[in-house]
């Protein structure tokens, strides 16, 4: 009975773990299941969550394509307004006739060379004046050699700048408008004004010149009077006075001055300065203008056909200080012995023998010296000019007058080099 009991005891013991181990493993079984349920439930609530930034990333995509869509809209629209803007701008225009460009009269030349027979009437657009310019109405105009020169060439390629070609740089008229910048001149002012003189452009009814190489002309003065001034003077002044050394005011020590082809545009300006300098002068010149360089103020005057005329010598047998020299074909030994130690030939028409003499004297050190010179334009040497004018201290001489529509005469007659101070074309 004992052992009975002792192995119902033990079954019993053996069920009742039986149990308990099943009641562990449903446990842990659950704690499994209920573990997986959680991740499960966790992935999913990271995959809603991440589907709501991908749906929120889709919804800024579409505010932005909608913005760019409404910005290509806006941009259409001004396009289309703009090219409405256009025609209609340019139905306006085609309604409105166009103004005609303004032409005017003037003489040119369309390649180097020809002398007068070259020149040919033309019309051509009236120029515009640039901010700093003045159109001018053109009255009178004045032939100076450089212009000869520039038409054959002698400062080819650089100038012309291209054909056709306006020649002359001289003028005198009446102000018809001015740049924006302009403060001195106004419509109406009579003016002398001075071109570029290798460009031209003066032989026309209108030019353009620059403000500040544009002089107001007194009443007193006509129009010829004040085209002769610019080349002609300005080369007179500027060799006595920046060359020269001498003061137009009498201040200096009198200097013995020579002037050769006196008769000229620029002699008969050289003389009646080199007076106004303190200067004694003496001139050369033909016979028929002899008494004209007397009344002007010279104090000896020389027949260039003589052969006192043709050696330079003084008839009072001074040496000379300072030679201006205005004509050609006078050679260095000719002038050298009437110089004085210290003498100075100025030479206005310089070609390769003068240069050639200049670097000679310079490279020798010799004291007497021939210096080339070109002129240089200046608004204040012009105003100066046109104020001894003025003043009645200086004057032009006009050797003829010429209509614009006889040209060719005039560029003639300058041409042919003897004439008496200033050939001068004048508009009708």
């Amino acid at each position: 009975m004992a052992d009975e009991e002792t192995v119902k005891k033990e079954h019993i013991e053996a069920v009742v773990n039986e149990v308990k181990k099943d009641e562990h493993v449903r446990k842990e079984t659950a704690a499994s299941v209920l573990g997986e349920i959680k991740e499960q439930d966790e992935k999913e609530e990271n995959k809603v969550e991440e589907n709501e930034v991908e749906e929120k990333k889709e919804e800024n995509k579409d505010e932005e394509n909608n913005v760019e869509e409404k910005k290509e809209e806006e941009k259409n629209v001004e396009e289309t307004k703009e090219e409405a803007k256009k025609d209609e701008e340019k139905n306006e225009d085609a309604k409105e006739p166009k103004k005609e460009e303004k032409l005017m009269k003037a003489v040119v030349y369309t390649s180097y060379g020809g002398g007068a027979n070259a020149l040919k009437h033309v019309e051509i657009p009236v120029p515009t004046p640039k901010k700093d310019e003045i159109l001018i109405k053109t009255q009178a105009v004045s032939i100076n050699p450089v212009d000869f020169k520039v038409q054959n060439g002698t400062f080819r390629p650089i100038y012309p700048k291209s054909f056709p070609c306006v020649p002359s740089s001289d003028v005198a008229g009446e102000v018809v408008e001015v740049g924006s910048e302009v403060k001195n001149f106004k419509a109406g002012d009579k003016v002398v004004a001075m071109l570029n003189t290798f460009v031209g452009g003066g032989m026309a009814e209108y030019v353009v010149a620059k403000e500040s190489l544009t002089v107001q002309r007194p009443p007193e003065m006509t129009a010829a009077e004040a085209a002769g001034i610019p080349v002609a003077g300005l080369a007179a002044y500027q060799a006595l006075t920046v060359h020269a050394g001498i003061k137009l005011d009498g201040s200096t020590s009198q200097k013995n001055i020579l002037v050769t082809a006196a008769s000229g545009g620029v002699g008969l300006f050289a003389v009646q300065l080199a007076k106004l300098g303190n200067a004694h002068v003496t001139a050369t010149c033909g016979q028929r203008n002899i008494e004209l360089l007397k009344s002007l103020g010279a104090d000896e005057v020389i027949d260039y056909k003589t052969p006192e005329g043709a050696s330079l010598k003084s008839p009072s047998g001074k040496k000379y200080d300072v030679v201006i020299h205005c004509a050609p074909a006078i050679t260095w030994s000719t002038f050298s012995p009437n110089l004085t130690s210290h003498g100075k030939v100025i030479e206005l028409t310089p070609g390769p023998k003068a240069y050639w003499a200049y670097a000679v004297k310079k490279v020798t050190f010799s004291k007497k010296q021939l210096v080339p010179m070109f002129v240089s334009a200046k608004g204040d040497n012009l105003s100066f000019l046109v104020n001894l004018m003025k003043q009645g201290k200086l004057k032009t001489v006009i050797d003829s007058r010429h209509p614009f529509s006889k040209t060719e005469d005039a560029w003639t007659k300058s041409a042919e080099g003897h004439a008496t101070g200033k050939v001068i074309v004048e508009f009708e």
